[in-house]
């Protein structure tokens, strides 16, 4: 019994010696179950956004951005109020004002009737053209109406983006009964 005992362990050994040399085979060495080569998800480019061309500004209207107008009266010089004037005559009205703020008074700026009969003055007129800090003398010709009675007619400087500045103005007269 010993000599079996010694057939079966030593076939159990030789067994498992073989057993380690002889390994699974596989059906292709070369078989991977890692996937083959997957091209990156592409990302669409994001749209960029184009700045939107600005048309450079002269100065004057960089200026205009940055300034404040304002228009002081100072004094009439021709035709004082109350003057009583003769029914259609011409009247050569003039104020002179100042520019007190500190914008430069251009291209589109104007005076405007905003109360009273026009007296044939023609409204919008345009403002004469005067640097802040300086005066001027502003002239408009009216003509008095043929009926008597007391007429006022008062104006306004405008910028050019049409809003109204400084202190208004007005032609104070009386047209008198023919006698």
């Amino acid at each position: 019994m010993g000599k079996k005992i010694f057939i079966i362990i030593s076939l159990i050994g030789i067994l498992f010696f073989l057993s380690g040399c002889f390994r699974p085979l596989q059906a292709d060495p070369m078989e991977v179950d890692v996937p083959a080569f997957v091209p990156p998800t592409l990302v669409p480019p994001t749209p960029t956004i184009e700045p939107i061309p600005t048309q450079k500004q002269s100065s004057d209207n960089s200026q205009a951005d940055a300034c404040i107008d304002n228009l002081t009266f100072i004094e009439d010089k021709s035709i004082p109020d109350g003057t009583q004037v003769i029914a259609g005559s011409v009247i050569e009205k003039a104020w002179e004002v100042k520019n007190s703020g500190t914008c430069n008074w251009g291209p589109g700026y104007t005076i405007q009737l905003i109360g009273g009969p026009a007296l044939e003055a023609s409204s919008p007129q345009d403002l004469f053209p005067a640097r802040s800090g300086t005066s001027l003398t502003i002239q408009i010709d009216f003509i008095a109406p043929e009926e008597p009675g007391n007429y006022r007619s008062a104006w306004q400087a405008y910028n050019p983006s049409e809003l109204a500045f400084g202190d208004s103005f007005y032609i104070d007269v009386v047209v008198k009964a023919e006698e």
